[in-house]
């Protein structure tokens, strides 16, 4: 999707890190912080940076932990639940953000859930890509939706040591494992191509993983209701995560909660439904 706004590339030091950043809109807009999931870059958002851009929002978003490459600590520890939470507090002080909205896809997601769960002071809306409220995936995980259980062997694959890389990355370190995955889970061959190219640099793929491999049971079993405006946005052809789940996360809000659907819309939401997105984000954001 193309924009006529400016989006800025970033580098900005916090969390004792370098990340990478994309941002767009006026410096005194409302803040929004985007946060991507695996194995996507801050490429996914361009398109709806350029809508929050154009409606006068400070969009700013991050190559999470791992995925930048200034912000790529080894240890499986480094990518806990608690770490990229510490990420999204010590970029908000960096950009001056005492209150914000936050979108989440995917692992992204995941801690936008976990922010607006445990910090909800700091967070004004939520809006939610595909990733259901982690107490309904919960659910779903422990026999409430046994396809989705049967789902999670692919999580269980992610967390082993050394193979899922080799799979990924191929034995030629091209990435074909990855770019297969992509391309039949319904992504675009160009947004394919960028996301291999950026798990294919020096510890990328490993860095992408450990999130995966650092998910705690605290993670899914020990968390509240969310208690702020929500927007959740579930697609039908989403082949990870499925509608159970999805319906089930209307459960775990406590405030004014909307959820979409979106017909025949893969799990990449962001990258193959920027506009029907936008139009759905901007009009939440209105609301609050």
């Amino acid at each position: 999707m193309e924009t006529g706004a400016t989006i800025d590339r970033l580098e900005v030091d916090a969390n004792g890190m370098t990340f990478s950043a994309r941002a767009a809109g006026p410096l005194d807009g409302r803040p929004v912080l985007l946060l991507h999931g695996f194995p996507q870059t801050s490429w996914c958002w361009r398109g709806l940076l350029g809508a929050l851009a154009g409606a006068g929002y400070r969009a700013i978003a991050p190559d999470q932990r791992g995925y930048s490459p200034g912000a790529r600590p080894l240890n499986v520890d480094d990518y806990t639940m608690a770490e990229l939470l510490s990420d999204v507090s010590a970029l908000a002080a960096v950009f001056e953000m005492s209150r914000f909205d936050v979108i989440g896809h995917d692992w992204g997601g995941m801690v936008a859930w976990q922010v607006a769960s445990r910090q909800p002071e700091v967070v004004r809306s939520l809006t939610v890509l595909s990733t259901p409220h982690p107490l309904a995936l919960q659910h779903s995980l422990l026999g409430g939706d046994p396809v989705q259980a049967a789902r999670a062997g692919v999580m269980d694959a992610f967390r082993q040591p050394e193979m899922p890389e080799h799979q990924l990355l191929g034995v030629d370190g091209s990435g074909s494992g990855l770019r297969s995955l992509l391309l039949k889970s319904g992504l675009a061959p160009s947004d394919a191509e960028v996301y291999v190219e950026a798990m294919r640099g020096e510890g990328a793929m490993t860095a992408a993983l450990n999130w995966y491999r650092a998910m705690g049971r605290s993670d899914l079993f020990e968390l509240s209701p969310v208690t702020v405006p929500t927007l959740y946005v579930w697609s039908t052809g989403d082949n990870a995560l499925r509608r159970p789940a999805a319906e089930a996360t209307a459960e775990c809000v406590r405030a004014p909660y909307q959820f979409e659907i979106l017909d025949k819309v893969s799990h990449w939401i962001p990258e193959t439904a920027p506009r029907r997105l936008a139009d759905l984000v901007l009009a939440h954001l209105a609301r609050t």
